[in-house]
């Protein structure tokens, strides 16, 4: 029997399952107007930092913002703004 045959299937990421990994739940009504815009970079960073961890980017001066900008086209969410390029940057930042 050949050893691929063998191996496990890896489990899917967020990025190659066919349908989200998490289910998505509604954000809690009744908060200002800013906490939603900030949750929201938050998310689009860690999901943006996460990506770059995939593809080898590991440290923060290697993650320019063209390069942040490419993977979230690689990924499939709008490009992000120069704000949530550096919340990348500080995400790599503390992941060592």
């Amino acid at each position: 029997m050949p050893a691929a045959a063998l191996k496990p299937k890896p489990l899917p990421t967020q990025f190659t399952a066919k349908r989200p990994v998490l289910e998505k739940r509604p954000l809690p009504p009744g908060r200002p107007r800013e906490w939603y815009i900030s949750h929201n970079r938050r998310l689009k960073a860690m999901r943006l930092a996460i990506a770059l961890l995939d593809s080898g980017v590991y440290v923060p001066n290697q993650a320019r913002n063209e390069t942040i900008r490419d993977t979230a086209e690689l990924i499939g969410v709008h490009p992000p703004s120069d704000t949530t390029c550096h919340m990348v940057r500080a995400l790599l930042r503390y992941t060592r």
